[in-house]
């Protein structure tokens, strides 16, 4: 399983302009419609609220993943989005978030979803990692950064 399956170019933002959580998960949903993934956009944000009840995504680091499932997605998909001043998102260690990974899954798929959100988990452990990520200044630059890191995670 790798992570650039489910990640493509038109689905990174270089430069997130929310400044709350809600408005940074409609965001992120946004970027789909540049790869024209199907879905209902508010049913997605809303899933996604309802998830981040159960606990912040926020993981701490200046990380969150937000995740949630839809019953009309075919297939998971992945948005990156950075934000250089960073967006509130209730994270365990009280900072707010910079880099956001968030996967959207059909409602069927609980295993290769746990799986996604391990590896990515995995991959944000590295410091580099997450400092590469927060130089990056392209689209391109960041599919690249991200591609690598896959290979060897």
């Amino acid at each position: 399983m790798k992570i650039v399956d489910m990640l493509k170019k038109e689905f990174i933002s270089t430069s997130l302009r929310s400044k709350d959580k809600e408005d940074v998960l409609s965001e992120l949903c946004s970027l789909f419609a540049y790869g024209n993934v199907k879905f209902n956009h508010s049913a997605m944000v809303k899933a996604l609220l309802e998830r981040e009840k159960l606990g912040t995504t926020g993981i701490g680091d200046g990380i969150a993943i937000p995740h949630g499932k839809l019953a009309d997605l075919d297939d998971m998909y992945i948005a990156f989005g950075k934000s250089e001043a960073g967006v509130p998102f209730e994270a365990m260690d009280g900072k707010p978030a910079h880099l956001f990974f968030l996967l959207v899954a059909p409602e069927q798929s609980t295993g290769q979803h746990l799986k996604t959100l391990a590896k990515l988990s995995r991959m944000l452990k590295d410091v580099q990692f997450r400092k590469r990520l927060m130089e990056a200044r392209t689209s391109d630059e960041l599919y690249r950064i991200i591609s690598e890191k896959d290979d060897n995670c």
